[in-house]
């Protein structure tokens, strides 16, 4: 997995506050009931200096988990936005991960924290690939985890709330006992929902499915890129229930996320997903991926915003 690398500052309350200083009370109450809301964004180098990865989307998804979750911002968005391209101009960056994150600070242990204070900061940090240096070349081996994802009305699965990613630290850890690279989760009805912290698609029969919004997913923003993508190929998306079994007898299986990017799985339980390297449909969709966030095509799609260094 990619480690985090310390930067020079994080913007925490309005500020720039050196690494080493942005720290946060022990009687916060996100940090007892995980009451915090964030994002997980992209800044690419691109030959004309950095740009950051659908940073209206990312940003769009923060303000609809927030008041999902109750969690009032304390800044504009037009604030949190040029915050976001001032921490990375400020960290020297030629590409980097972006954490955003709204939390509630200390004032009370009552579960209902909403007479806490609300904080937020804005992390920015080199990263390597997620899931590993050769992830996007060879592919990863995974596991389907014993541990499910949520079911209706227990958590609200397309907010981005820390407190439920504890789930997927659960199926994480499990993953990684076992010697796989990653986990994939079924949800309460035993339909594939999503990896740890990876929406899935698969391709069978010459077509590109992937679960529905209803399977306990995650509303990805690279998911939604890849299915936009597909469509621009002439590959036919479905979005439709998938049954476990489906992972072992597909042509191709892959992840997507801002931090996994678009990363084929090699085998799922020890089975070998086709012919155990990235797939022709999963390449395709790679190329045209790449080509835009790493510059060579124009951005014909708006997903790129200048950092202006």
């Amino acid at each position: 997995m990619a480690l985090l690398q310390k930067s020079e500052s994080i913007w925490l309350d309005g500020r720039p506050v050196p690494w080493d200083e942005a720290t946060v009370h022990v009687a916060a109450h996100a940090l007892h009931y995980g009451s915090s809301v964030f994002e997980g964004i992209r800044a690419y180098e691109l030959p004309d200096g950095p740009a950051v990865f659908c940073l209206e989307e990312h940003l769009d998804r923060l303000w609809a988990s927030c008041k999902v979750y109750r969690l009032e911002v304390p800044y504009t968005r037009q604030e949190v936005r040029q915050a976001i391209l001032e921490t990375i101009r400020a960290n020297g960056h030629r590409a980097c991960y972006i954490r955003p994150i709204v939390f509630r600070g200390w004032g009370t242990f009552n579960v209902d924290g909403r007479s806490c204070p609300t904080h937020l900061s804005i992390i920015t940090a080199e990263m390597g690939k997620y899931l590993g240096p050769d992830a996007l070349e060879k592919g990863v081996d995974v596991g389907v985890s014993s541990w499910r994802r949520m079911a209706p009305g227990t958590y609200p699965a397309a907010a981005k709330i820390s407190g439920q990613y504890i789930n997927s630290q659960f199926i994480a850890m499990e993953s990684a006992n076992h010697g796989y690279t990653e986990g994939i989760a079924l949800d309460v009805y035993g339909y594939v929902s999503e990896g740890s912290g990876e929406n899935v698609f698969v391709v069978w029969r010459g077509k590109l499915l992937t679960p529905p919004l209803a399977s306990s997913i995650l509303d990805g923003i690279t998911r939604r890129c890849v299915i936009t993508l597909a469509g621009e190929l002439g590959i036919e998306v479905r979005e439709e229930p998938l049954p476990r079994e489906l992972l072992y007898i597909a042509d191709e299986v892959f992840f997507t996320g801002t931090a996994a990017e678009i990363t084929p799985i090699r085998s799922v339980d020890g089975i070998v997903v086709g012919n155990g390297q990235r797939g022709p449909i999963t390449m395709r969709l790679m190329a045209a991926f790449f080509d835009i966030v790493e510059g060579r095509v124009p951005d014909r799609h708006g997903w790129l915003t200048p950092v202006g260094i």
